[in-house]
């Protein structure tokens, strides 16, 4: 027996059903799927009758495997879609593997005739590598920035929480899914609807475009001094060209025995140790995320010098980048 529910009232437009093909890349992740999927289910069940449909489909047409080890049964292969359908694509660990020659052929031929495409997650680096972000705004994973940026620089990368610009969509992976669904939801059936989807979802806080996917510094930090705050924000910007931490000092109205008291006493590190380790983080994110050389990598983390930044990170990880790069077997993401 189901439970009594409070019906939405939903303008009939005589519109037939919208329909979203999900792409489930190889090691996609379920829950910016399942946030996806489900947001579309409760709409229709919000509104007593069906606003949207949907189909599974991958490379090969039988099975796609999440990063959990789940098996989900396709309806199909990548096959020609309605001139209607919305294209969303799952991504997930590995998303560069996954993204296989037969899967951009297939993105570029359905963007050719015109589909809105999507990418849930590191799907927005499918998209990328197909060209279909080419001047557009998009976003990706935290995690992924650094590697995303350095391999498309023709791509406006943000940190929003996810990006809708024109027929292109991107998220930035985990629950963004659901914020992207209820903005689709509310521009096609209204805002009460969306609404209704999230109370569902128990979903409290619904997140715009403009808010973006990490937290802020103070709460990363687990500090609040705005001046801090402000010298964290600096090193994050200017990884590749390193600031001195006088500079940094004068720019927020200090002197550097000063910023070196306030390092100490909140981060128990000097402004010198800090930067680096930013510096090495980065650098260890694009080792594992890029074909970028060796030397390329110290060069975008602002070390002159291949034998400096191979000391730094031996200090730091306790191997070489050469043994880093080579020790993956796959790369990170979510």
């Amino acid at each position: 027996m189901e439970l009594s529910r409070h019906i939405v009232e939903v303008e009939d437009t005589g519109k037939k059903p919208s329909r979203f093909v999900f792409v489930l890349l190889d090691n996609f992740t379920m829950l910016c799927f399942s946030c996806a999927l489900e947001s579309l289910r409760i709409a229709n069940r919000m509104a007593g009758r069906t606003l949207y449909e949907w189909t599974l489909v991958g490379e090969g047409g039988e099975f796609a495997a999440c990063s959990a080890g789940t098996q989900f049964k396709l309806d199909s292969d990548l096959g020609e879609l309605q001139r209607d359908d919305t294209i969303l694509v799952c991504g997930g660990i590995d998303v560069q593997a996954a993204s296989s020659r037969k899967v951009l052929n297939w993105l570029r031929r359905e963007a050719r005739r015109g589909a809105t495409v999507g990418g849930l997650c590191t799907a927005g680096y499918t998209l990328a590598k197909a060209g279909l972000l080419d001047g557009k705004r998009a976003t990706i994973h935290w995690e992924n920035q650094d590697s995303f940026a350095e391999e498309f620089d023709e791509v406006e990368l943000t940190k929003s929480v996810f990006v809708m610009d024109g027929n292109r969509f991107t998220t930035a992976g985990g629950t963004s899914s659901i914020d992207l669904m209820l903005k689709i939801i509310a521009r096609d059936h209204g805002e009460e609807l969306a609404n209704a989807v999230a109370d569902q979802l128990i979903y409290t806080t619904i997140r715009t475009d403009q808010d973006t996917q990490r937290l802020s510094v103070p709460t990363r930090i687990g500090v609040r001094h705005p001046k801090l705050s402000q010298v964290i924000h600096m090193m994050e910007q200017n990884i590749e060209e390193p600031i001195s931490p006088a500079t940094l000092a004068k720019d927020v109205g200090m002197s550097t025995r000063q910023l070196e008291r306030l390092f100490r006493r909140y981060l128990n590190r000097s402004p010198k140790r800090y930067y680096m380790e930013l510096r090495l983080q980065k650098a260890r994110n694009l080792l594992m995320q890029t074909d970028m050389s060796v030397i390329n990598v110290a060069l975008a983390c602002g070390f002159a010098s291949p034998s400096h930044f191979s000391k730094c990170y031996r200090a730091h990880y306790s191997t070489t980048p050469y043994r880093e790069r080579g020790s993956q077997a796959t790369r990170l993401s979510v």
